[in-house]
């Protein structure tokens, strides 16, 4: 595969992982913060035991519990630090609920359709956030050329992420599974590439 070439010192590969299920979270007041459900954290262990087997260079993490949870059993596996971006963080990390979008199509079938429709809120900017995203993510790629980095954060993130690499507008166009692994190569000469979306072969054990 192509992103096995990283002894080349112009390319890295940039590993983007979604967290795992959170808790349903809903505040009067604050911000919701969830910590992963039972089913979260077993997402999180396969996650971690499918990619030891790879050479990870670096592990970091959005701030938010869900992510940090997620990325906990891979750094204890491999025996690496955990370092927190707070770029990388979701955009409705300022929200008092957290709702899985499972759920919420279940429950609120209108509500779920408005959200995929771009009702992502009415203090929501995208293009802002893609803009946060992009100079995280480009901080990260330049400070390991040449080495396989895994970013554990969230599904907007992964989106506009995806949304820069391919040129597209920004916007939340599909859904990443939860840990699932997207891929890309990215080059010296600023050239990105898309190597792989909702990696999930890891979750196909789970009766």
């Amino acid at each position: 595969m192509l992103w096995c070439a990283l002894c080349l010192d112009d390319e890295m590969e940039l590993i983007l992982v979604r967290h795992g299920l959170p808790e349903r979270v809903e505040l009067d007041h604050g911000k919701a913060d969830p910590p992963l459900a039972t089913a979260g954290r077993e997402q999180a262990d396969q996650a971690a035991r499918w990619l030891a087997n790879e050479t990870i260079h670096a592990v970091y993490s959005s701030p938010m519990r869900r992510a940090v949870e997620t990325a906990e059993p891979f750094a204890a596996l491999v025996g690496q630090d955990i370092r927190i971006h707070d770029g990388v963080a979701e955009y409705d990390r300022e929200a008092n609920r957290y709702v899985p979008m499972e759920e919420l199509k279940a429950q609120d079938y209108e509500a779920w359709k408005a959200f995929v429709a771009g009702g992502y809120g009415a203090n929501v900017d995208i293009p802002a956030f893609r803009a946060t995203v992009v100079e995280s993510l480009e901080q990260i790629i330049a400070d390991h050329r040449g080495e396989r980095v895994a970013v554990f954060c969230h599904g907007g993130v992964v989106n506009v992420w995806t949304t820069h690499v391919l040129d597209m507008a920004p916007r939340l166009f599909f859904e990443p599974r939860y840990t699932s692994i997207h891929r890309y190569l990215c080059a010296r000469s600023g050239e990105r590439n898309l190597m792989s979306l909702n990696e999930v072969a890891h979750l196909s054990t789970r009766g």
